[in-house]
């Protein structure tokens, strides 16, 4: 590749494009001693999934921090990003978002591998509408067909992405172990509707059955940690139940019998979509325990159970969280209490907590 040259301009988020527009660098990570080589103007991370390099990551789009890692040689430029991912005394520190980041330079970061996360081809795929059931006002449950020529393999936890027409993307998780697929092959999807949200919008008001649906995937490095024998406790809030719900289903399916807390939080009841099918989840699972949590019960809804915020209420039952693993999945603002909260008052290692924040369109900006 010879020398790399200097470009005149670093801090001002431009870079050379006379030199370099046919070049490519090489990005090792370490501790794994991975090296891979990414292309002019790609995103590390794009260049890692491509390539089956497993890093974290969540959004994929500068929102949610999950790739968080450290630059420990060369430069990078951060394309858009939110300072609560990735904040600028954090960047002078030496951070960056691998999903965001493009290199200037051959570049060394160090970043917690997972194994797994790139075992599986991501594909591009279309996808038939089998079915939309609708267990809340504001909840879909979408049945899609997967085809039969192209076999989508997946770990339970891990999401798909939308393409529409514009070549926006929207991001959904797999609500469905892979060994449930069935006949024909189908992945489950839960949406929450956003009012004003493109493709939410087009769902409740427009979308039937066969209709086609363009989609890539899987990506993601949520799914279960199978190296470890650590009490489980799985938190979810609203539709972030999707991924825990193919956890739940990837435990029955592989006869994983770790003790796990499942912490499922809505607002009101109704929330909780899927109430009926966690008893009858923990009811045939003797390790597996159910705590729905409702943060703001009215007096007709009736509710009796635990009330308050659900990562609030697991700190309440298990004070000492330094010998357990933590699956989260929801909102941003629970999943960034719990990961904060959870380390400074339960003694959670850092690398014990795993996320997959749901970061909607609105979230990014």
């Amino acid at each position: 590749m010879g020398a790399t040259p200097i470009h005149p301009v670093y801090g001002g988020r431009q870079a050379c494009t006379d030199c370099c527009s046919e070049m490519n660098f090489t990005v090792t990570v370490q501790p794994a001693d991975r090296s891979f080589s990414v292309d002019r103007d790609e995103p590390i991370l794009a260049a890692a999934i491509r390539q089956g390099v497993g890093l974290p990551y969540g959004c994929r789009d500068g929102a949610c921090g999950s790739c968080k890692s450290r630059l420990l040689e060369g430069r990078v430029i951060h394309g858009a990003h939110q300072l609560k991912a990735l904040s600028v005394a954090e960047e002078d520190d030496g951070f960056i978002l691998p999903c965001c980041a493009t290199p200037q330079t051959d570049c060394v970061v160090e970043a917690r591998s997972v194994p797994g996360a790139g075992e599986f081809p991501v594909l591009k795929m279309p996808s038939r509408v089998i079915s939309i059931e609708r267990p809340s006002a504001d909840v879909a449950i979408l049945k899609l067909q997967l085809p039969a020529n192209q076999n989508l393999q997946f770990r339970a936890g891990q999401f798909v992405e939308f393409i529409l027409r514009d070549g926006a993307r929207r991001s959904y998780s797999m609500a469905n172990s892979p060994q449930r697929l069935g006949s024909p092959p189908a992945i489950e999807l839960h949406l929450r509707h956003m009012p004003g949200g493109r493709f939410t919008d087009h769902v409740f008001a427009a979308m039937k059955e066969k209709d086609i649906l363009r989609m890539e995937g899987p990506f993601g490095s949520f799914f279960l940690r199978e190296d470890s024998q650590a009490p489980i406790v799985l938190l979810a809030s609203g539709t972030g139940f999707a991924p825990i719900k193919a956890l739940i289903e990837h435990m029955q399916d592989k006869a994983i019998t770790r003790p796990a807390l499942l912490y499922w939080g809505g607002r009101r009841p109704a929330d909780l979509y899927l109430h009926d099918w966690c008893l009858q989840a923990a009811a045939a699972m003797p390790q597996l325990r159910y705590i729905p949590v409702v943060s703001e019960p009215t007096a007709d809804d009736g509710w009796t159970g635990r009330t308050g915020f659900v990562h609030q209420a697991v700190m309440a039952d298990l004070p000492d969280l330094s010998g357990h693993q933590v699956y989260a999945c929801g909102v941003p603002v629970m999943v960034d209490a719990a990961r904060s909260d959870f380390g400074a008052r339960c003694g959670l290692p850092d690398d014990a907590f795993f996320a997959d924040s749901f970061t909607s369109e609105a979230d990014k900006h």
